[in-house]
Order: structure tokens, then C-alpha cells, then sequence
């Protein structure tokens, strides 16, 4: 399975009137679970949804692609 770039965000049983919606709620919630957190904290939280969504895709061709991008783009 390649890497998909596209915006890939849904809920299931959600209708969206406009296409960019499930990308604007997925960001208000990263924004909401990172609120009163310490920057260490916060840290915490990104390096564990990293691992926590790695697992979930488990493809490791596409992680590999995913970390090359995320190291070229930084």
C-alpha cells in the first residue's frame, strides 16, 4: 500500500457539507488534546500518537516513506 498524500480525513457516519471539514475537526482535537499541557508534555503526547498510529498502519514500507518525507520537509 503507498503512502497516501492526499487529505484522507472521514468519520464514519459523518456527512460533510465542505471536503476540508473532517481536516479542521481532526486539528481543533490535536489542538484540544495538546491544551495545558507542558511543552514536555506535550512532546509526550506527539512521540506516543507517533508510535500509537505507526502501529496501526504497521505497513513498514509506508512508515519508512512517511519518515523520509517528514526528515526531507524539516
Amino acid at each position: 500500500m503507498p503512502l497516501n498524500l492526499q487529505a484522507n480525513f472521514s468519520e464514519p457516519g459523518q456527512r460533510y457539507f465542505r471536503a476540508f471539514t473532517p481536516g479542521d475537526d481532526f486539528y481543533q482535537t490535536l489542538i484540544d488534546t495538546h491544551r495545558d499541557l507542558s511543552d514536555e508534555q506535550s512532546a509526550m503526547v506527539n512521540a506516543k500518537l507517533v508510535l500509537l498510529l505507526a502501529n496501526h498502519i504497521g505497513d513498514i514500507t509506508v512508515l519508512r516513506e512517511a519518515m523520509h518525507i517528514a526528515h526531507n520537509d524539516a
